[in-house]
């Protein structure tokens, strides 16, 4: 599958989804913008333009960063409430979501009541789950505040938690009314949280454009630098690919969404015999799960060597691991049959056909995933 799309240098987006459509903003540092921006997208949503009160969910590590998006919001009339839930993946629980709930009932919280997601994808996933179930759905705006998150999580309506054997098991489809992305947060992010983001970057481009493939080898050190023209190239063209696929099959019912996935089969597994919140990150896990996939492929005859030898190329430079020894290979097989995409007891995967084309498939058996997986990069 491959898809093209325009306006790749527009810094507003469209997901474009019938009455659930919505805006994603890319802006360097503005701030005082948000609160125009929440107000039109609420004007332009369900929620109408009576929304007078909210709440903005963050993490202990950026519980300080809040301050000037909670006046922008005031300034428009909406009153917002601060939560602030542990840093890391292990906030992704029920328990957790309790405890936002009852935060909600505290402020009296009704249908029009804005949730503010603000930062990673973490943060995105636990405040838009708690706004998929809450009096049957909040208005959520989204504030990304990592790579990983600008550039995916945050677009699609995506929004869950985690079961103790599964991730993202526990689930629901919220779009957000509204997508802020400030690619000025990224100065402040830790490099192992830039390199997992990027993990996502060069999954768009093996999924559905190869020519942005080849520009992200072209410009490494650009990004990696923080070059603002390339980091708003890398986040619009990917928040552009992912709201192609999303306005095509919303809540994967196609199967064209689930492009998506690739790398993700064998890298939440990876991270669930890993520990979540442990060795590997969710993007480290992708990279890993990536190389593996693209290795699968190559046992069916679909790609060559070479195009897997760019692939562990540009995610090494991008600081990423390609490779996961030392995991139980049964409990990696266990948790792969748990993943979302199967079907009839058969683990499904998202596979390369070339760089820019993906297909999926059950064909993979056991034995091939675990020919690829004892392999080093």
């Amino acid at each position: 599958m491959s898809t093209t799309a325009t306006g790749t240098d527009a810094s507003t987006l469209r997901v474009e989804l019938g009455p659930r459509s919505y805006e994603i903003q890319v802006v360097n540092g503005a701030t005082d913008a948000f609160g125009p921006f929440a107000r039109a997208a609420l004007a332009a949503s369900w929620s109408g333009a009576s929304c007078r009160r909210g709440i903005i969910v963050t993490d202990t590590n950026l519980k300080d960063q809040v301050a000037p998006y909670q006046s922008a919001l005031g300034a428009v009339g909406i009153a917002c409430a601060v939560a602030v839930v542990p840093a890391g993946e292990s906030s992704k629980t029920l328990v957790q979501a309790s405890l936002l709930y009852d935060q909600l009932i505290e402020n009296k919280a009704d249908r029009h009541f804005l949730m503010v997601a603000h930062g990673g994808g973490v943060v995105g996933d636990l405040a838009g789950f708690v706004a998929a179930t809450f009096a049957r759905g909040l208005p959520l705006l989204m504030v990304p505040t990592t790579l990983l998150a600008q550039v995916d999580s945050s677009v699609g309506g995506k929004v869950a938690v985690n079961h103790p054997q599964a991730k993202n098991i526990i689930g629901a489809f919220h779009q957000p009314i509204g997508v802020w992305v400030d690619s000025a947060t990224l100065r402040t992010l830790p490099a192992r949280e830039l390199h997992c983001g990027l993990a996502e970057v060069v999954k768009y481009g093996v999924i559905l454009d190869g020519k942005f493939f080849d520009w992200l080898e072209e410009h490494v050190d650009d990004i990696l630098a923080l070059e603002p023209e390339a980091i708003r190239r890398v986040v619009a063209r990917s928040c552009q690919l992912k709201a192609v696929v999303v306005s095509q099959d919303e809540r994967e019912e196609t199967g064209f969404r689930a492009v998506l996935n690739l790398g993700h089969t064998i890298g939440h597994a990876i991270e669930a015999v890993a520990g979540y919140g442990g060795a590997f990150h969710h993007g480290e896990a992708v990279a890993v799960g990536i190389v593996a996939e693209c290795r699968l492929a190559e046992r069916l005859g679909w790609i060559g060597g070479e195009s897997i030898d760019r692939v562990v190329k540009l995610l090494n430079r991008f600081g990423l691991p390609t490779s996961a020894p030392g995991l139980d290979m049964d409990s990696l097989l266990e948790a792969m049959s748990r993943d979302k995409k199967n079907r009839g007891g058969k683990v499904r995967f998202v596979l390369p056909r070339g760089i820019g084309k993906v297909e999926l498939t059950d064909a993979p058996t056991d034995d091939d995933i675990r020919a690829v997986m004892r392999m080093g990069a």
